[in-house]
């Protein structure tokens, strides 16, 4: 009888020396609660586990959380290179290396007999990780440069896929996407409980409600159903700290990162007909904030909240590299990455990112809005 997708993902987890947990480019603090989740199930089975994220960087909202798995930029010393040896007449007695230069010197002692170049085998094929769990990520693509570096590696690897997004292409062997789920967390919560309900803890709890509290922008969006909230009150009934999130998530917000949204809304901008707001920052406005770009975790929400009958929002922004990146938010009927597509939009269907190609932010602001306008025109008009 074949397995369900939750039997698979037990089972090649269990199969599993080293999993990887990869997260995408834009990761938010739900994929990211959703990581350190699944890193908690992983520790318990004793398996040791690494999250990696082009990104790089946790969205300081999610620091409060008790994880102390480290988050890198980049897959390092993927390939390993294994040294075989035949000790089926030589048995092995004592093992020791030394480096000569730039040379590695590696000494095998038999205990008896001796071995010949034929004993020996050098394999370097093999990876470090041999299962990777993403999370969050449509396709391979949107795992960015970790996925355009290592192509051969994802090709290669078994591939636990999770998320809740309707354009998910279910790339994985083992694909847990819920589409009738508001985050990615709620996936992880009902793959744990149908594993085994005692896998979530304190801990666990708060993680996952977390994700569930920052993607539904506390159970306030368009998309949360009487299931999620259930699962939010399963969660709190086993101890996750909900007032604590609440804090952390919007009620803790750094001098710098208000300075910033000020200058946003200042230079707020709306189309009425077309229902749309936006804003544009400059690197100068970064600067005269003394903030960063992690400051525009939840900006999106502050421009709707001032203009509530919005349904496409949008903050155009300079990066440190002087290229422009505009993160757009939609709601139903609109579609985020549909909308982005000519933009190279990475993300969901309510939340993506744009990069453009432009160096001028007003040039890419006109791009952007005209285009955004002509499709909206195009769906009033069916």
């Amino acid at each position: 009888m074949a397995l369900n997708a939750h039997e698979q993902f037990l089972t090649m987890l269990e199969r599993s020396a080293r999993p990887l947990i990869v997260l995408t480019e834009n990761a938010n603090a739900d994929d990211f609660s959703s990581a350190f989740g699944v890193s908690a199930l992983l520790a318990k089975l004793q398996k040791p586990v690494e999250i990696v994220s082009a990104g790089g960087r946790i969205p300081k909202s999610v620091h409060f959380l008790n994880s102390t798995i480290p988050v890198r930029e980049d897959i390092k010393n993927i390939r390993k290179m294994t040294l075989k040896l035949n000790a089926k007449q030589a048995k092995v007695d004592e093992l020791s290396y030394n480096m000569e230069g730039d040379e590695l010197h590696i000494h095998i002692l038999p205990k008896s007999g001796s071995w010949n170049a034929d004993d020996v085998q050098i394999i370097s094929d093999s990876y470090k990780y041999d299962l990777l769990i993403t999370i969050g990520g449509a396709d391979m693509e949107s795992f960015g440069p970790v996925f355009t570096g290592y192509k051969e590696f994802f090709f290669q690897t078994p591939i636990i896929n999770i998320d809740h997004n309707n354009a998910n292409e279910h790339y994985g062997q083992t694909n847990l996407v819920d589409m009738s789920a508001v985050s990615c967390s709620e996936v992880c919560y009902d793959l744990f409980r149908r594993i085994d309900e005692s896998l979530i803890d304190e801990e666990v709890a708060t993680y996952f409600l977390t994700g569930m509290i920052f993607k539904t922008k506390s159970f306030r969006s368009e998309n949360v159903t009487p299931k999620t909230l259930k699962v939010a009150g399963d969660l709190i009934a086993k101890g996750a700290r909900r007032d604590e999130i609440i804090q952390k998530l919007y009620k803790t917000r750094s001098v710098e990162t208000l300075r910033l949204w000020g200058r946003a809304l200042a230079r707020l901008k709306s189309d009425v007909e077309y229902k749309i707001v936006w804003t544009l920052l400059t690197r100068q406005d970064f600067a005269n904030a003394g903030a960063q770009e992690e400051a525009l975790e939840n900006i999106i929400d502050e421009l709707i909240m001032s203009a509530p009958d919005a349904k496409i929002a949008a903050v155009f922004f300079e990066r440190t590299d002087k290229t422009i990146a505009v993160m757009l938010n939609a709601k139903r009927p609109f579609d985020a990455l549909h909308l982005g597509a000519p933009f190279r939009a990475a993300g969901t269907r309510e939340e993506a990112l744009l990069k453009m190609r432009d160096e001028d932010i007003v040039a890419a602001e006109k791009a952007v809005i005209t285009h955004i306008k002509s499709q909206v025109a195009e769906l009033f008009s069916r």
